[in-house]
């Protein structure tokens, strides 16, 4: 039993050496990329362009639409007789469709975006993070999602988005 002790003490000790020359920091890779100026000025970019304003103007105009219906459904709901209430039935069904349809194709230009930047500036990010990895001589990073509670001294995101708007300006 007394070796045991003595072997786990001359463990943990060696261990706790071993720890203190450890320096762990966590970084947000995705989130340092969407949060760089090339990032932002293309989502301005994208959302002042023809063709996602009019499907956003079009989604905004059939949520209208569709809350002016329910309002009105409400407001006729003790008189409406069983043919107008199938008839608001269907004229919400029509509406919550093309509501889906137009949302999807929002959806689908701001993930072709997302893809874009990713591809563009995912390399850059890599050595960036290599770059930070080296100069603060941290021993184990990782992703930010993976841990649940951090420093914010730990968290290397802030000095990633710097270094990657030096990098792309």
């Amino acid at each position: 039993m007394k070796k045991y002790f003595i072997a786990t003490m001359c463990f943990l000790t060696l261990s706790a050496g071993a720890l203190a020359e450890t320096k762990i920091a966590v970084v947000d890779v995705a989130r340092a990329i969407f949060s760089t100026e090339v990032a932002k000025k293309r989502q301005k970019e994208m959302q002042a362009g023809s063709e996602f304003s009019t499907q956003q103007a079009k989604y905004d105009s059939l949520a209208a639409d569709m809350k002016a219906l329910q309002k009105e459904v409400e407001g006729k709901a003790m008189t409406l007789s069983k043919e107008q209430a199938a008839d608001y039935q269907k004229k919400m069904e029509y509406l919550r469709a093309d509501l889906d349809l137009v949302s999807r194709k929002l959806q689908a230009e701001i993930q072709s975006l997302q893809n874009r930047i990713m591809q563009e500036l995912q390399p850059k990010a890599l050595e960036a993070v290599k770059e930070l990895v080296t100069e603060e001589q941290i021993t184990l990073l990782l992703q930010r999602e993976a841990v649940i509670s951090a420093t914010p001294e730990m968290d290397l995101t802030s000095k990633l988005i710097d270094r990657l708007n030096n990098k792309s300006s």
